[in-house]
């Protein structure tokens, strides 16, 4: 199944190419809502992530098949935020498998990373968001003990539907 180690700079071309993926399918899901994938998105998503990698409150995970980096997971640990009305958490911002990687338990190995790393930490709770049509996430968070706690909403501006009578 694999190993899950601390992500490298020697990493970043493949772990900006799975976060295209990520834009990719998530702007699939909602192209209004989500940023739509450019040919500069590859590099632009690894320089992101490399930005991140000296930071002490962010981690990203890396899991390999062999040689091979097949998934990466992308967390931070915050402070209390009271736009959030939260307190301290871990927020995993991006959890991710190469489709061709799919179905073999790597997500759940990198959450399990995650949750570990962040017990190890002293931190209380972990937060994510996930896109309403990925359904497949859900599972595997839920599987994992996640519970539902808030649901975005979106409206385009530029939508006269449902504009409020009066």
């Amino acid at each position: 199944m694999g190993v899950v180690r601390t992500a490298t700079s020697q990493d970043l071309p493949t772990l900006g190419r799975l976060g295209a993926l990520l834009v990719q399918e998530h702007h699939d899901f909602d192209a209004r809502r989500f940023l739509a994938p450019r040919v500069g998105t590859p590099a632009d998503y690894g320089r992101f992530l490399g930005s991140q990698l000296d930071d002490p409150d962010v981690t990203v995970l890396v899991a390999e098949d062999g040689d091979d980096v097949i998934g990466y997971a992308f967390v931070a640990i915050e402070g209390t935020d009271y736009m959030s009305l939260r307190g301290p958490a871990g927020v995993l911002h991006d959890l991710i498998v190469d489709p061709e990687h799919r179905g073999r338990g790597v997500g759940s190995l990198l959450l399990r990373a995650v949750l570990s790393h962040l017990r190890a930490r002293g931190v209380p709770r972990v937060v994510l968001s996930t896109a309403w049509r990925n359904e497949a996430a859900q599972r595997l968070f839920e599987r994992t003990g996640f519970r539902r706690t808030m649901i975005e909403m979106t409206r385009e501006l530029d939508d006269p539907e449902g504009e409020p009578h009066g």
